[in-house]
């Protein structure tokens, strides 16, 4: 395929688990993948991962840390300067931290790479994306979010009090919440344009298991064994969000893995108010101009 010709894709957390599936599957189907990531030698081996599946693949890495939000600023800069367009956008980075941690921004962790990051970057590069017809962006949320406790902004967003493993999942699911929350909003101003904005829940996968926990690998080895938890499910349905012509007419859903049809976030997060809210409150903390109304 001329290079000059291939549809662009970026994608986070593409450098291991359902991201680095999912830009393999892209780039098989003639994406010229586009990686945000943090640690140079990890995305050298995912970019030789993807080399050894797709010889002919075309993979461009920006190094971006996602606990810096100046970073993913930046980041979304260099990929708009160089690309005309964006067809695919892909917000799979994510994190389940198991302790409180505050980045050098002064954020919480969690709420910084699972939030604040993707909303700034998909912010960033919005021009470039809606400068593409039928452009997409995909947001991993995850029915975590289900389990939240007590959503308050924008208190929320700035919250950087301790927790343990056991308070984590709440934290975690909070921040999955935002994010589905955040593509709702999203497909509502862009809805003028042509981009489709979906939000999806790929499922338990044995990838996701948390680098943190000391049982982690042995766990997923075990999961593995017994085909719980299949990474590919997952990343199939990331990818068929971001090309298949049947998700086209979707924007503003919210999609699992367990079924074919949309699903109803939980509340407030279904609420258009609190959507609208979060953006604004998100917009007002990161200081960037709003699209749309």
């Amino acid at each position: 395929m001329d290079s000059a010709r291939r549809r662009i894709a970026v994608i986070t957390g593409a450098t291991s688990g359902l991201g680095l599936i999912a830009a393999t599957e892209l780039a098989r189907g003639g994406m010229r993948i586009v990686m945000p990531a943090r640690d140079a030698n990890r995305a050298e081996r995912a970019r030789v991962h993807i080399l050894a599946a797709v010889p002919d693949a075309e993979i461009d890495v920006v190094s971006a840390d996602l606990t810096r939000l100046a970073e993913v600023r930046a980041a979304g800069e260099r990929i708009a300067h160089a690309y005309a367009h964006i067809d695919v956008l892909i917000n799979n980075a994510g994190l389940h931290a198991f302790e409180q941690r505050v980045t050098p921004d002064g954020y919480a962790e969690m709420v910084a790479v699972n939030y604040l990051a993707p909303w700034l970057l998909t912010r960033t590069l919005l021009p470039r994306i809606a400068a593409k017809p039928g452009a997409r962006i995909v947001n991993v949320g995850s029915e975590a979010s289900r389990r939240h406790g007590e959503l308050t902004l924008p208190s929320d967003l700035t919250d950087e009090s301790p927790f343990g493993a056991r308070e984590s999942s709440l934290i975690y699911g909070k921040t999955k919440l935002l994010n589905i929350m955040f593509s709702v909003e999203l497909a509502r101003r862009v809805a003028p344009s042509d981009v489709t904005v979906i939000a999806v829940d790929p499922g338990f996968n044995v990838t996701g298991l948390g680098r943190e926990l000391s049982f982690a690998r042995p766990l997923a080895r075990v999961l593995s064994w017994l085909r719980i938890g299949d990474p590919r499910r997952g990343a199939g349905l990331i990818v068929a969000a971001a090309l298949d012509p049947s998700y086209a007419g979707a924007s503003g859903s919210y999609f699992t893995v367990r079924r074919a049809t949309p699903i109803v976030p939980t509340a407030p997060g279904d609420d258009p108010t609190w959507q609208r809210r979060l953006w604004e409150e998100t917009e007002r903390l990161l200081a960037v101009t709003s699209p749309g109304r």
